[in-house]
């Protein structure tokens, strides 16, 4: 159990984060930097506890990132510029804000000293769109160049490596965790799932594009969050790569729709558009690894994550943003 420590987390508004934050606030002492593009943190009973520092800060900005970073015991480093359609429409953002911000944390965390554990985000993306049951030992792939859909996962494929350099080159003990396709409470961006449960539940058109046959592996938050704590735990885990993921929770893109409708009892319409841009055609982890080296285990199937998911966005659906007219997933 990770007790009286300083955690450090990049980002620390987001998502992932905010849920992790849950999970560590009471026994430890928490440091968000986040540049709150997003801000899930905010509401929650934790973001004003005790035990929690924000710092406004951008990760591109190393100096200011360093100084925050001082004392931490433990480093999350989870900001990135994520979701697709964030990244077609900015990619050398994209590839700066998750290169050269990881480069900064990895430097910061080394000039620090005392890090216990330095714990990165990479993504299931590195695998490309033909992934499945694939282990952390299947091969990578970058994608064709041009193709603005893969510099996100170009640009985490090149922080995973750069982790896995300091950890060889100057024994900084980091870990990588990469997440297949997580939802839950608290997703405020470009998630399908999240799209299509508020879609739902306003009894609007579901919009699928392409032919709906794209098929994913859907991990709850809580999950999610559990794998990273088996990462930041468990011995075993410095200088390893984990997919994070619920390899039961399989289903086509058109599947996951028609269970949005079923699960929430909605007569939402499912429409089908053509496809927007390159995109994953399959994606299903082998989690064996995390099973047998860190405990890890999904616990949590898709109809109660919807239902979960679902009554959470019912009742924070005023504070959500605008959807966007187009989503992919």
């Amino acid at each position: 159990m990770i007790e009286n420590k300083t955690v450090f987390i990049t980002g620390g508004a987001g998502f992932i984060a905010s849920t992790l934050i849950a999970r560590l606030v009471e026994r430890n002492r928490i440091v968000v930097y986040d540049n709150y593009t997003r801000n899930t943190l905010k509401g929650t009973p934790w973001a004003a506890h005790p035990n929690l520092r924000q710092v406004e800060g951008d990760v591109l900005d190393f100096e200011r990132l360093r100084q925050a970073m001082q004392g931490a015991d433990i480093v999350v480093h989870a900001a990135a510029i994520a979701g697709i359609e964030s990244t077609v429409k900015d990619p050398v953002r994209t590839m700066r804000v998750n290169m050269i911000g990881t480069a900064n944390a990895l430097e910061a965390a080394q000039q620090a000293g005392g890090v216990q554990r330095f714990l990165e985000f990479s993504t299931s993306e590195v695998f490309g769109s033909q992934a499945f049951k694939v282990s952390e030992g299947t091969s990578t792939v970058t994608g064709a160049v041009g193709e603005a859909r893969w510099t996100y996962a170009v640009s985490k494929l090149a922080g995973e490596h750069l982790a896995h350099a300091y950890f060889k080159q100057h024994g900084l003990p980091a870990v990588t965790v990469r997440p297949f396709n997580v939802y839950g409470p608290g997703q405020t961006g470009e998630g399908a799932l999240s799209i299509f449960i508020r879609k739902a539940l306003r009894g609007e058109d579901l919009l699928i594009f392409g032919d709906g046959t794209q098929i994913r592996a859907w991990c709850y938050v809580d999950d999610m969050v559990e794998g990273v704590m088996c990462a930041l735990e468990h011995p075993d885990a410095v200088g390893e790569s984990f997919n994070i993921g619920n390899a039961r929770a399989v289903v086509t893109i058109y599947g996951l729709a028609e269970a949005v409708c079923r699960v929430l009892g909605s007569r939402s319409r499912i429409l089908f558009r053509p496809a927007l841009s390159a995109d994953i055609e399959l994606r299903i982890p082998n989690v064996d690894k995390a099973r047998e080296l860190i405990g890890f285990s999904a616990q949590v199937d898709l109809d109660e994550g919807l239902r979960r998911t679902a009554a959470w966005i019912a009742q924070h659906e005023a504070e959500l943003p605008a959807l966007a007219p187009i989503f992919r997933s």
